[in-house]
């Protein structure tokens, strides 16, 4: 399945990179971290699946987490989450 939409593999490469240097006192684990900022990017659950080499239940799954761990209902304001930090 090709990849097309919302975010492109070095977008995500990028992501992934900075993921892995999270602050330890982020609500969010470092795979959280990596799907918020996907999410921040206007990106689906299957394109974060794509990006991360994981199943759309699985993104959404992690999107639901996040959603509970901000306390917060809407992707978009994981979006605002992530352009604050």
């Amino acid at each position: 399945m090709p990849y097309t939409a919302g975010v492109d593999r070095d977008e995500a490469a990028r992501i992934l990179v900075q993921a892995h240097g999270a602050d330890r006192s982020d609500p969010l684990s470092a795979r959280e971290l990596e799907v918020a900022r996907l999410v921040a990017t206007g990106a689906t659950n299957r394109e974060i699946g794509v990006a991360l080499t994981i199943a759309p239940r699985t993104a959404s799954a992690h999107v639901e987490h996040i959603l509970r761990k901000l306390g917060v209902a809407r992707r978009a304001q994981i979006a605002a989450w992530v352009v604050r930090r």
